[in-house]
């Protein structure tokens, strides 16, 4: 019976380890992709809010960052799907995009702030 319980958590231990997809040629290192995901957030914020002044100056968002970055659309759908088959893996790109996002967005609330004192100081001595 022993060897039947310890038979079937072999089984299970290594099953679960199975690898569901095999990672593709060029492979996008994760450090990488949490670039180019960060690239994405804000060049897709930018075209949602301001979609005249990419088209005005020839900005196609998703070729720019292809190409920033040195890469094609199948490297980085590869890679994608390969790290969302790796959820750990894949929270944890998610996770440093959205912290990087969120100290970039302090850094320009606190421009913004300085912005606008400086802006009022000028105003002010005018008067």
């Amino acid at each position: 019976m022993k060897k039947i319980l310890f038979l079937l958590v072999f089984v299970l231990l290594t099953s679960c380890a199975e690898q569901l997809v095999e990672g593709p040629e060029g492979l996008i290192p994760s450090e990488k992709m949490v670039d180019i995901l960060n690239d994405m957030a804000i060049l897709n914020a930018a075209k949602t809010t301001n979609s005249i002044v990419l088209k005005k100056n020839g900005i196609e968002t998703m070729k720019f960052i292809f190409e920033k970055h040195g890469i094609d659309s199948t490297q980085f759908v590869l890679s994608d799907r390969y790290y969302a088959s790796k959820p750990v893996e894949y929270e944890s790109i998610y996770s440093k995009v959205a912290q990087r996002l969120e100290v970039e967005e302090k850094r320009l609330k606190d421009y913004k702030k300085t912005t606008d004192s400086l802006q009022q100081v000028v105003r002010d001595s005018i008067k």
